[in-house]
């Protein structure tokens, strides 16, 4: 039987630990205003201690009600953990911006009046999709946006890493929980400890996280929007605090250069950096996911590269700004834009929806495929992308040399049949739900008479989505946001987006029968 009691004090301490981040931040805005002499935003400060209050409330009752009792915590506890702090985890986030919305009479209040909105930000947040409703960001309060930031920051390495990281009262089943939230765990990678290992990822996220901000801030950057862009860069979320995206600094190529450099190193393995503390670059520099990573960048910036030189169209940035296409500013924003949503982080400093056709194909597929496993990164992770590429290789010989059985490797490692047929039940898994949440978007817009929405921004708003990137083409892309789509498919994309933050079968696992009797 499954031991609900103690996934839910669980919870509770999750609610706790969330609420306290609230009315920290509640508490720093207000001294730091005080100090400033800045005019103090009270509507902002009470949706934040209100929301605090409330989790802590929700918290304490579950841990006091519910910490007593075994404290098993075996696979299915740990699934039904992972879900249950994501769905419920996006649902507190929430909360300062719905509060907010309520007590304040600003105008850009009114983007965040419907909870299924603040849902959707948050859980975008979370899930480090990046996708938002606002239309006018640089009308919100900054401290809603540090919090939105503040959420991509978490949901990045995750939520429960965190939470197993800093709150050693799991024991044994932290392990499990720590599999089910991270890959990062694999042969070779990090220590075999979940706590120690947990306690790694973390320092070097922190370790990353301080490097940016300094990189950030001396290339011009205020503290606080360098503290925010790091906090997206790093969860490859790619929410900002300017309306242009990263295009607002478009007179600043070294904010551009540091920003590819971090989005590049979020999508990497994070195991591979323990690797490389551990001075064993070699085998760093030997992972095959790591160079068909680098491979598939160069490769899709030169094919970005050469197809706007031909087309010959000036580039339009996303402040509106048209600039010649001449060699040097084309390259800074095709790659800018491959690593943007190769990674999943989804900055813009360009509307590439202007760019030519081949281009949108070339960029499709690399948000599909995504960055490398262990990583921050959305999309199918490349090394699934690998692993199909020598099935089908192996495929194909089969076709004329039946009699010949090769083993399909990777790395230098035999990759057995579960392996492969996960990999192909993964990936057809998320195209069969990016398909369905095309045809769900299409038929709830079609029902909406105000709506206008064409199947390439529904499939696209799809794929987004579910592969956790954020912007995608048409009436999704790089000047555009989700807050005109009606609430049922904002819904319908959260569960896209949950669904793709934790890969698929960790969320479809709690809807099969066998699951709850524990067959």
């Amino acid at each position: 039987m499954m031991n609900l009691r103690y996934v839910f004090s669980r919870l509770g301490l999750l609610f706790i630990a969330f609420s306290g981040i609230m009315l920290a931040m509640a508490a720093a805005f207000f001294l730091t205003q005080q100090i400033t002499d800045h005019v103090i935003d009270f509507d902002v400060d009470l949706a934040f201690i209100i929301s605090g209050g409330i989790g802590i409330v929700i918290g304490l009752t579950l841990w006091l009600t519910l910490r007593k009792g075994s404290r098993i915590l075996g696979r299915r506890e740990a699934l039904l953990l992972v879900a249950l702090s994501w769905i419920f985890g996006a649902a507190l986030g929430a909360l300062p911006f719905f509060i907010w919305a309520q007590l304040s009479e600003m105008a850009s209040a009114s983007q965040f009046q419907n909870f299924i909105d603040c849902y959707f930000e948050a859980m975008s947040g979370l899930t480090t999709t990046g996708a938002t409703v606002l239309s006018d960001i640089e009308s919100i309060p900054p401290s809603l946006l540090f919090w939105r930031a503040i959420t991509h920051w978490l949901g990045g390495l995750g939520i429960v890493v965190l939470f197993v990281a800093v709150l050693p009262s799991l024991g044994v089943g932290g392990k499990k929980l720590f599999q089910v939230e991270s890959t990062v765990l694999s042969p070779g990678g990090l220590q075999p400890q979940v706590k120690e290992a947990a306690r790694v990822l973390v320092t070097i996220y922190l370790g990353m996280t301080l490097l940016e901000i300094i990189a950030l801030k001396l290339a011009g950057m205020s503290l606080f929007d360098a503290t925010c862009h790091t906090f997206s860069t790093l969860a490859t979320g790619g929410l900002s605090t300017k309306n242009a995206s990263i295009g607002h600094y478009a007179n600043k190529p070294a904010i551009d250069f540091i920003i590819i450099v971090f989005m590049v190193f979020a999508g990497v393995n994070f195991a591979l950096y323990h690797q490389f503390i551990k001075r064993r670059t070699l085998r760093v520099f030997q992972d095959t996911e790591l160079r068909f990573y680098l491979l598939l960048i160069a490769a899709g910036t030169l094919l970005v590269f050469f197809s706007i030189l031909n087309a010959g169209a000036p580039l339009v940035l996303t402040t509106g700004e048209s600039v010649e296409a001449g060699l040097g500013q084309t390259l800074r924003q095709s790659l800018f834009t491959v690593v943007s949503l190769k990674t999943g982080t989804g900055f813009c400093t360009s509307d590439y929806n202007l760019w030519p056709f081949f281009t949108h194909a070339v960029l499709i597929f690399l948000m599909f495929s995504g960055g490398c496993s262990g990583s921050t990164a959305g999309g199918i992770k490349v090394i699934r992308l690998w692993i199909l590429f020598k099935i089908l290789i192996a495929e194909i010989e089969r076709a004329f040399r039946p009699n010949v059985i090769r083993p399909v490797r990777v790395g230098g490692n035999t990759i057995d049949p579960d392996l492969k047929l996960s990999t192909i039940a993964y990936v057809l898994g998320t195209l069969v739900l990016l398909g369905l949440g095309s045809v769900a978007i299409m038929l709830l817009e079609g029902a909406n008479p105000a709506s206008d929405c064409s199947f390439t921004t529904a499939a696209s708003a799809s794929m987004s989505t579910i592969c956790v990137i954020g912007p995608g083409l048409a009436q999704v892309g790089a000047l555009e946001n989700y807050g005109w789509f009606s609430g049922p498919s904002k819904a319908v994309m959260c569960v896209l987006m949950l669904l793709g933050r934790l890969e698929i079968f960790a969320i479809i696992v709690l809807f099969t029968p066998r699951f709850w009797r524990g067959d």
